[in-house]
């Protein structure tokens, strides 16, 4: 179903006999809300937008300057595929506005649209393809566990891979709200799963990483089980991730490929890498933005640790895949399913431009093990390691002007605010492995 204009909107209601309509958007740490309404407010809805209480979403504003306005973004609107028993329920991913008609700044999205305008000014729009991992667990009485829902391994399938119809049913579901699924299998650990879709521009991919997350979340509930996209909910399993797969166009060519070049990499493509590279630590309170993000970004699970760039060495940061020409790309490894998607590629995009406004050489590509380095070769091969908490992330990020500017001071600091607060919160926990390890020998 395309929808082009305010009149396909409304055609589409007619036609499936839509009673509501949820007006989405997203707070900053990237959960989805939304404000129902019955569909003879849509008119409204278009032409002028829907008033609501921002002060109660987190990292927007205070109570006394809470009025909002949604605004729906016309091409996001689709019709929810399960059932409702008080009749069909349609969706529309919203922006934030002040009554004004100012755009809010800590809308997300709109922190996403600053930069790819920055990138049209410098000629370039950024094509982002995720790759999301998750896993299924269990439920008991309702209540999630880390229970896995299956004993399936990589690639696996019946009867290892209990889940191949839920995998069905999340990618007809996501494929009714027009994505384009490329594939799906089940992951290393036992319960872990990931659905791959077509890449795409950067705020449409955000959108669809937020609704991706949502149509898991509620297949799953509806099968009795729970999805979650934690990075690390299961120890000494693999974490789930969310490879990144970066590529900029520039007058309908891929800015990435150059026949000429050493792998055939554009200098533009490497100065993105370079900045990147020059920015990841901060980048990383942003992608990476949990305390339990931290569990997954360590030796011995496959995710990424050192900075560095390579060929297609999967053990590096950013890896250029063997494909080239119009697929010639760099995947980022070290981003996480439970980031805020405007806010990453935001802060991505900010970083690589950077990078080649400074020509920032990210170095020499390592195509070699990093995993089987010991710590002395890594320090004479120049290799740095990722933040390896939420409060050093953090810590990097109050540091990085350019990141800052990119977010706006609104954002960037109740990120901050909201990481300071997750970390101390657990700082100060008294956790079951200090309760095993000392409680009987001291």
């Amino acid at each position: 179903m395309k929808i082009n204009d305010k009149e396909d909107i409304l055609s589409a209601i007619k036609q499936h006999d839509v009673k509501f309509i949820r007006l989405q958007f997203t707070d900053i740490q990237g959960v989805v809300k939304d404000v129902e309404i019955p569909v003879t407010q849509i008119e409204k809805a278009l032409d002028v937008g829907i008033s609501f209480d921002g002060s109660s979403i987190e990292g927007f504003v205070r109570i006394n300057e809470s009025d909002m306005v949604l605004k729906p973004d016309i091409s996001s609107f689709a019709i929810l595929p399960w059932n409702c028993e008080k009749g069909t329920v349609a969706r529309v991913i919203c922006d934030v506005y002040l009554p004004n008609g100012e755009p809010f700044e800590g809308c997300p999205r709109y922190v996403l649209k600053k930069m790819m305008k920055q990138a049209e000014e410098m000629g370039f729009s950024l094509n982002v393809g995720p790759e999301l991992e998750f896993f299924l667990f269990e439920t008991v009485d309702g209540k999630a566990t880390n229970i896995p829902h299956d004993f399936g391994r990589y690639f696996e399938f019946a009867p290892a891979d209990l889940a191949e119809d839920i995998r069905r049913d999340i990618v007809l579901t996501l494929i009714s709200l027009n994505f384009d699924i490329e594939a799906s299998h089940h992951e290393v650990a036992f319960g872990q799963h990931e659905i791959d879709f077509k890449y795409g521009d950067a705020l449409s991919t955000a959108d669809n990483v937020v609704t991706f997350r949502y149509v898991a979340r509620t297949i799953a509930k509806l099968k009795g089980l729970h999805a979650t996209f934690m990075p690390k909910p299961v120890f000494s399993e693999n974490g789930s991730g969310m490879h990144v797969n970066l590529s900029l166009s520039k007058d309908g060519e891929n800015a990435f490929y150059d026949p000429e070049k050493e792998i055939q990499i554009s200098d533009i493509g490497r100065y993105f890498i370079g900045g990147i590279l020059k920015h990841i630590k901060a980048i990383t309170a942003i992608s990476n933005p949990l305390v339990n993000s931290y569990k997954r970004l360590v030796p011995g699970y496959e995710a990424p640790v050192y900075i560095a760039w390579s060929g297609p060495n999967r053990s590096s940061l950013i890896r250029i895949p063997a494909a080239r020409a119009k697929s010639t790309r760099a995947e980022l490894r070290s981003p996480d399913p439970s980031c805020n998607p405007y806010l990453t590629f935001a802060v991505i995009l900010a970083a690589g431009l950077d990078g080649i406004r400074n020509k920032t050489d990210p170095g020499e590509a390592i195509d070699l093990n990093i995993f089987e380095l010991n710590q002395q070769e890594r320090t004479e091969m120049g290799i740095d390691m990722l933040p390896g908490t939420l409060r050093d992330a953090a810590n990097y990020l109050e540091a990085d002007e350019i990141l800052k500017k990119a977010l706006g001071t609104h954002v960037h600091d109740n990120i901050l605010r909201l990481a300071r607060a997750d970390w101390e919160a657990y700082r100060v926990q008294v956790h079951d492995w200090e309760i095993k390890r000392y409680l009987n020998i001291v």
